[in-house]
């Protein structure tokens, strides 16, 4: 029996996983890659640092309309594999925590390894090439048209990306390709991105870093909360704990409900707790202006701000602050309320939610259940992880699985 030709689209994470996987198992391999080189979505992960993996991977960690399909995929090809992939190419991890990194601190590391390995293995790579049509063949197989002539393969796997930060290659076309195979796709929209909020105070604020925890309302409903460091920008909010919850801002909005997001800026401090202690302050410092109430306690622009919210004048003494006044000041302090007019762009987001039905794909293969030989793996799909090497572990996962299923293996998962 002739080993199988394998196609696959897209060379980021989750494609060139696929093809050294394929490729393992003896099939011949062509990747297809629009761009002029590959994997350079993985340069940029983990701030340059690449975040490989999490040794916390759970159901919660991940969001997508079938709870329970991302953890079956990577129950198929784990963390500890995932771990001995690299370690075998040369990669010496590192825990942070546990959030793995390359000892390097280089994601370029990560990159090589997986080029050199593509290498060994002589797997074909077409850069700078187009795919335009896909025809699946009556006796199997597939038909691959691109800018670089035709191409016949016995499977194909897509993993053509998303269109989160489409400078690095993801602009969205594979979700027309999987379309054109019969795939639902649920609309893709930014997610682990910054929030644009309404007001001109933030321009007072842009810079302030303060621990803090958010909660994502949409018409008065919590759809999520985190805790962690804010970054208040000139044009609304960013940082981690934005980063999680922005994927429920973006669907919201997307329905045109009213968000905002209620800040605490002391969360580790009850509201009683912080009510008792704004009100020793005011006697401890009763001959001061309230503008030094917080001083030492909370970022001095930040301060200015709450303190003009609450309504009262900053020039006054804190001896003439009573309940009344206190408790406005503690209204803002801890349930500060941002209106959230839109999240940035797809430029701006690492991943998307939505994507292709996973509902339409099996997580044992990776293979459709629509089209006989195809398979997805990666961001294509309608998964989306927390910041923290989530994604990249789901694209590592779903990667190794495509590969070894595309390639003939049967049951390429472990029990």
């Amino acid at each position: 029996m002739k080993n199988r030709t394998v196609g696959i689209i897209g060379g980021g994470a989750s494609g060139l996983m696929a093809a050294i996987s394929a490729a393992r198992a003896g099939a011949q391999v062509t990747l297809i890659e629009h761009m002029d080189r590959v994997g350079k979505k993985i340069l940029s992960t983990g701030n340059g640092r690449c975040n490989l993996t999490n040794y916390r991977m759970e159901p919660e960690c991940y969001r997508c309309s079938q709870k329970d399909f991302p953890m079956k995929v990577i129950q198929g090809f784990g963390v500890e594999e995932t771990l001995e992939f690299f370690k075998y190419l040369g990669i010496v991890p590192k825990d942070r925590n546990g959030y793995v990194y390359p000892n390097s601190d280089q994601a370029a590391s990560v990159l090589d390894v997986l080029r050199w390995e593509m290498e060994r293995l002589g797997i074909r790579v077409l850069l700078s090439c187009q795919v335009s049509v896909i025809k699946p063949q009556r006796d199997g197989g597939f038909l691959i048209r691109s800018s670089q002539g035709t191409l016949h393969t016995d499977t194909l796997i897509l993993a053509a990306g998303s269109k989160a930060a489409p400078s690095t290659g993801s602009d969205g076309s594979g979700y027309e390709l999987a379309k054109a195979l019969g795939h639902k796709v649920i609309k893709p929209l930014p997610a682990l991105v910054q929030l644009r909020c309404q007001g001109t105070l933030y321009k007072q604020l842009a810079g302030i870093r303060t621990e803090a925890r958010i909660r994502l309302l949409a018409d008065g409903i919590c759809m999520a909360e985190d805790k962690g460091e804010l970054q208040l920008t000139d044009y609304g909010l960013s940082g981690i704990p934005v980063f999680q919850i922005s994927r429920y801002a973006s669907r919201a909005l997307d329905k045109g409900s009213r968000v905002r997001a209620s800040i605490d800026f002391m969360p580790s401090w009850k509201e009683d707790e912080a009510f008792r202690l704004l009100k020793k302050r005011a006697v401890m410092l009763k001959e001061k202006p309230v503008g030094e109430l917080f001083t030492g306690m909370l970022n001095r622009k930040l301060a200015q701000v709450l303190i003009k919210l609450s309504g009262i004048d900053p020039s006054a003494l804190c001896e003439r602050l009573g309940n009344r006044q206190l408790e406005r000041i503690l209204y803002q302090l801890k349930s500060y309320e941002a209106i959230v007019m839109s999240v940035n762009p797809f430029s701006n987001a690492q991943v998307c939610c939505g994507g292709v039905d996973t509902r339409e794909v099996d997580p044992d293969t990776m293979e459709s259940r629509i089209r006989t030989g195809l398979y997805l793996a990666g961001e294509l799909l309608d998964v989306d992880g927390i910041c923290g090497g989530y994604n990249l572990q789901f694209a590592w996962s779903s990667g190794w699985i495509a590969g070894q299923s595309a390639a003939g293996i049967e049951k390429p998962h472990r029990k």
